[in-house]
């Protein structure tokens, strides 16, 4: 590879990087090829797994729909328009309700629902978790429900098919289950006991038992139909309408064909590029160095790193998930001992603090080019000013620039 050529993303925009004195190898994925996303949409709604939109939504329902915020870049704005073409004339848009799936992330700002959701912005609501009521359970445990979907005849959901460190792929049940839902179910699924299970991995649907608990709950809280994307470095490259368990498992397919990469042994240093939105704080941004590292082909050498750029705008996140994680983090002494200590159970949204902490039993993270470097050495990690200072001379470097939606195999 020229080693003058390395670029990874950073924001909005790309960073160069030059390791004159290491050997790198750079993945390339399949990629697959773009589509038309609101072309596409209209297809999927046309032909969906399972009955149609018109089917499921008679013309005198209240209608929730529930979307994906601002840590996914899911072009809700199209997907609402579909929806909205393809809804009985008689359900108007004064009687749907949009629901911003938060989960236990921070709630978006007005001007960020504006520019997401354009001319549908007036119907937006942030998800608040701590109004959510109880409308069934799974396995025991209580499932919630956001007021004003719980209020509605028909719940659907929009959601992206990608790469996830739990459930295998996101989207499906999950954007209504965790997204619009409440503490119980997320403390269940992402538990120590959940997350230390070998099938709850990156990249696996079937039998997976993360997978099977959201879906088993979107039984009772919903959707009742969804329309989701799944997408590449080409852009979005699929879309499917309809049952939520067969909308994932289609675009799981189309993920897992174009994003699919074979590596041989290990490396000295993974570079791992992020991008906008995910590298907005260090919650999200530090999904790579766990997709990577506990993925089903750890590409990093014991001992070795895993060096991220990262612009961490928000330094660790604002929601109170990723506040509990910045809490568990810099308490901790160190990763074996925090490890240790979340086996015994913890707050939902500190789970990624006890994913971050079983790999960093096994590599060193190093994050560049942040505006909150302080927030990163009070993690468990280290920082510097450019990829360059955290890649020793020498080093056998693997660069991986879409960390986040690559499956290494």
């Amino acid at each position: 590879m020229d080693t003058d050529q390395i670029r990874l993303p950073y924001g909005d925009e790309t960073i160069s990087v030059t390791l004159p004195d290491c050997d790198v190898t750079a993945v390339k994925r399949p990629g697959g090829a773009a589509v038309d996303v609101r072309a596409a949409a209209d297809r999927a709604l046309e032909a969906p797994h399972g009955p149609g939109i018109t089917e499921v939504v008679a013309p005198d329902d209240a209608v929730a729909i529930v979307v994906t915020d601002v840590t996914r870049a899911t072009p809700d704005d199209i997907l609402l328009d579909a929806f909205f073409s393809r809804l009985p004339g008689e359900v108007t848009a004064d009687r749907v309700s949009v629901v911003l799936g938060l989960g236990l992330h921070r709630p978006m700002t007005d001007a960020e629902i504006q520019a997401g959701f354009g001319d549908h912005a007036p119907l937006v609501e942030n998800h608040d978790p701590k109004s959510a009521r109880q409308v069934g359970e799974v396995d025991g445990v209580p499932v919630m429900l956001n007021a004003t979907v719980d209020d509605a005849d028909i719940v659907l959901a929009t959601g992206m098919v990608e790469p996830h460190q739990y459930a295998g792929f996101s989207g499906g049940a999950k954007t209504v289950v965790i997204g619009a839902g409440g503490e119980p179910v997320i403390r269940y699924t992402h538990g120590p006991d959940m997350l230390s299970r070998d099938a709850v991995r990156l990249g696996r649907v079937d039998d997976n038992p993360f997978r099977d608990a959201v879906d088993r709950a979107g039984d009772v809280a919903g959707p009742d139909f969804c329309i989701n994307v799944t997408k590449g470095p080409a852009g979005v490259l699929g879309v499917a309408a309809g049952q939520p368990r067969d909308v994932v498992g289609d675009l799981s397919a189309t993920a897992r064909e174009a994003l699919s990469v074979e590596v041989a042994g290990t490396y000295d240093v993974v570079l791992a590029g992020v991008g906008a939105p995910k590298d907005a704080n260090l919650y999200q941004t530090t999904r790579a160095l766990t997709y990577l590292v506990l993925g089903d082909h750890n590409p990093v050498r014991e001992g070795g790193r895993v060096v991220i750029p990262a612009r961490l705008s928000e330094g660790a996140g604002e929601g109170k998930g990723e506040r509990r994680f910045h809490e568990r983090l810099r308490s901790a002494e160190s990763p074996a001992d925090l490890y240790t200590e979340m086996r015994a159970g913890y707050e939902p949204g500190a789970q990624r603090a006890f994913v971050v902490a079983r790999a960093l039993r096994e590599v060193e993270a190093y994050v560049t080019n942040s505006t909150h470097p302080e927030v990163v050495e009070e993690c468990l990690m280290e920082t510097r000013d450019s990829v360059a200072e955290a890649v020793a001379p020498g080093s056998d470097v693997l660069v991986v620039p879409d960390a986040l939606n690559t499956l290494v195999v």
